[in-house]
């Protein structure tokens, strides 16, 4: 029988939901999307895709770590962009988050994210 943990840390936002910053279930941590979001504030980061990309990623990396866990553990990253013409940009900050091995990926546009976003990535490691 498998039992979950429930993950959460006030180094990345607080869930704006009914949803956990991250469920750990056996050695498999399943990270909620996150948006750019200063988790002191819960305000947006200003800037453009770069910004928002890398404190998605500062936000995800908070939550790796009150996992037990880093982004090094990453098997599979799912991305959605308001605007796929950004996919180039996301990518150069991926880059710099990831080494390879790199982890599996999607990646998709949608018509809209929370608080207006232009990017949510959410993570699945492995531990």
């Amino acid at each position: 029988m498998s039992t979950k943990t429930i993950i959460s840390t006030d180094k990345a936002p607080a869930a704006i939901g009914p949803y956990s910053q991250a469920v750990k279930a056996g050695n498999t941590v399943y990270l909620s999307g996150q948006i750019p979001l200063i988790p002191e504030t819960m305000e947006m980061i200003e800037g453009g895709i770069t910004e928002q990309t890398q404190q998605v990623f500062r936000n995800l990396s908070a939550v790796a770590e009150a996992a037990g866990g880093s982004l090094n553990d990453a098997v599979k990253v799912n991305i959605s962009l308001t605007d796929l013409a950004d996919f180039a940009k996301v990518n150069e900050v991926m880059a710099s988050v990831f080494a390879e091995p790199y982890p599996a990926r999607a990646c998709v546009q949608v018509a809209a994210l929370p608080r207006g976003a232009q990017v949510e990535i959410e993570v699945i490691l492995a531990l």
